[in-house]
C-alpha cells in the first residue's frame, strides 16, 4: 500500500511520505530490532538460569531416605521444608527419615516414591547441606528452554509494540486528513455547481 508513496507522484503529500517512513521504520523494527532484542534477552536469561542451575547443583544433594510410617492426614505437611507447593497429581505422603550431608539426622513428611508405601522402603530426596528438603535442581536443558521462551516473548513483544506504534501514527494521520478534507469541503462545497463559481 505504501510503496507508491516512494515514487514520483504529483498526488504524493508530505503526510504520505511521513507515513511511508513510519511503515519502513516499523518494518525494520520487526525484521531487525525485534530479533536482536529477543536474542539479547534470551542470552541474558540463559546466563542467569545457567548460573542458578550451577549454584543449585553445588548446594543440593540427593540423599537416601527411609519410610518410617504413612503420614496421618492431620500431620503438618509444612515439616517437608521449603520445597514449595507441590505440583502434579496428589501423591501419598509418608513420614521418612534421612541423614543430611552434614551428618545430622532428620525426619519429616514427604511424598512417597512408590505406591503403596511400606515402612522400610528406601528412596532418595533432594536436600540442602543442612538436610532441609528442597526442589530438584534446575537442569541445563530446562534453563535453555526457558531462555528460548523468554527470547521469543521479548521478540514478539518488540514486534507487537512497533506495529502498535505504526498503527497509532497512521490512525492519527488519517484523522488529520479527514479534518483537512472537512475544512476543504466546507470552504468549497457550497459553491459547487453554481453558475460562475468556477466549477
Amino acid at each position: 500500500m505504501g510503496v507508491w508513496r516512494w515514487r514520483r507522484n504529483p498526488l504524493r503529500r508530505a503526510c504520505d511520505r511521513f507515513e511511508a517512513w513510519v511503515a519502513f521504520t516499523a518494518l525494520v523494527c520487526v525484521l531487525v530490532v525485534a530479533p536482536a532484542v529477543g536474542c539479547a534477552a534470551g542470552l541474558r536469561v540463559d546466563a542467569t538460569l545457567q548460573r542458578a542451575a550451577r549454584e543449585q547443583r553445588t548446594e543440593r544433594y540427593l540423599v537416601p531416605a527411609v519410610v518410617v510410617r504413612p503420614a496421618a492426614d492431620r500431620e503438618d505437611t509444612a515439616s517437608a521444608g521449603p520445597a514449595g507447593p507441590r505440583q502434579g497429581p496428589e501423591r501419598t505422603r509418608v513420614v521418612a527419615a534421612w541423614t543430611a550431608p552434614d551428618g545430622s539426622a532428620h525426619q519429616g513428611t514427604v511424598p512417597a516414591a512408590e505406591e503403596p508405601p511400606r515402612p522400610g522402603d528406601r528412596f532418595r530426596i533432594w536436600t540442602d547441606t543442612a538436610g532441609h528438603l528442597v526442589g530438584r535442581p534446575l537442569d541445563a536443558s530446562t534453563a535453555v528452554f526457558h531462555a528460548v521462551v523468554a527470547g521469543a516473548a521479548a521478540a514478539l513483544g518488540t514486534a507487537a509494540l512497533a506495529d502498535t506504534v505504526r498503527r497509532l501514527v497512521v490512525r492519527r494521520l488519517m484523522h488529520r486528513r479527514y479534518i483537512r478534507l472537512d475544512r476543504a469541503w466546507a470552504a468549497a462545497g457550497p459553491d459547487w455547481g453554481r453558475a460562475g463559481a468556477g466549477s
